[in-house]
């Protein structure tokens, strides 16, 4: 079997700014997959994306489906769920954006249907894919004792640049953007976080969350993407019996998480391992969270 065979065919749904950075560069790059086709609703945007790497536009979303081992999605929450359902129905792999779905019933009918029908599943919580972070996590693993932590990400994105005019980060602001993330890494380095205890929403899309972790520890958030902060302040901070630990901007870019994140994707399927740390149930938690911190402050 030729390299090209044993490469994962994979097709990408949404032709935004992020798919042109980072999903269709990083699957055409990668050894292990070959981006196949594209599919937009914007018939001229998969079309100009498609031209860019030299592959077909799907006709349709159906049409991509019957060309491909695995779908990547770079498209809003709301419409991930609905092809990202339609695709593991179909026995397709996953790559997969946070949030989950635009709300937590939609983030469970896809975690369902990737648990139903066995399929490899990841969901690009870049952050997580950093080798700083990978190194950070392990040393807050080793020595343990950890009391508390908070995460800061405060962002000017909605103000101007390449996602500023993305309609649901607009109407979904910081939380549901960003705050994957945030939560991805309180929980991954403090204990799973299994209540929201307080939430305040405020003025530039300013979001406080106060946290509890199932270890005891109690962490803190702040979150927003209408600050007018240049560079973006991305900052992590755990303490405890052994001092004070923190991982601190963003020093890897994108594209090299994508890498990482495509290395143990390719992995997943080839092996069967199905489970993992940035896996559908994760992102159906983290999903939960952002739930609860919602209903905290009457919007859910």
């Amino acid at each position: 079997m030729s390299a090209v065979e044993r490469q994962l065919r994979v097709g990408l749904i949404g032709a935004g700014p992020w798919a042109h950075a980072v999903h269709a560069p990083g699957l055409t790059d990668h050894p292990g997959t070959l981006l196949t086709s594209v599919w937009a609703r914007r018939p001229e945007a998969a079309k100009e994306l498609a031209d860019q790497h030299g592959v077909a536009v799907a006709a349709s979303p159906e049409a991509l489906l019957d060309e491909v081992d695995a779908v990547a999605f770079a498209v809003p929450p709301s419409v991930q769920a609905q092809y990202a359902v339609q695709a593991a129905k179909a026995g397709k792999h996953l790559l997969l954006e946070k949030p989950l779905g635009g709300d937590v019933d939609q983030a469970r009918r896809v975690a369902e249907a990737v648990g139903e029908a066995g399929v490899a599943a990841l969901v690009m919580l870049t952050l997580h894919f950093a080798p700083e972070t990978t190194d950070w996590l392990a040393e807050l693993d080793r020595l343990g004792g950890w009391a508390g932590g908070s995460a800061k990400w405060l962002s000017g994105a909605l103000l101007g640049g390449p996602y500023s005019g993305s309609s649901w980060r607009h109407e979904q602001g910081a939380l549901a953007d960003i705050g994957p993330h945030a939560l991805d890494l309180l929980d991954s380095a403090l204990g799973r976080i299994t209540e929201v205890i307080g939430a305040h929403h405020g003025g530039s899309d300013l979001w406080h969350l106060l946290l509890a972790h199932e270890t005891g520890a109690t962490s803190t958030a702040s979150l927003s993407l209408r600050l007018p902060m240049r560079p973006t302040v991305v900052e992590f901070t755990v303490y405890g019996e052994h001092g004070h630990r923190a991982l601190g901007g963003k020093n890897t870019p994108a594209q090299e998480c994508y890498t990482a994140l495509l290395d143990d994707f390719v992995a997943m399927v080839h092996s069967g391992v199905r489970k993992h740390a940035c896996d559908a149930q994760r992102g159906l938690h983290l999903q939960l969270v952002l739930d609860q911190a919602l209903r905290k402050i009457g919007q859910s």
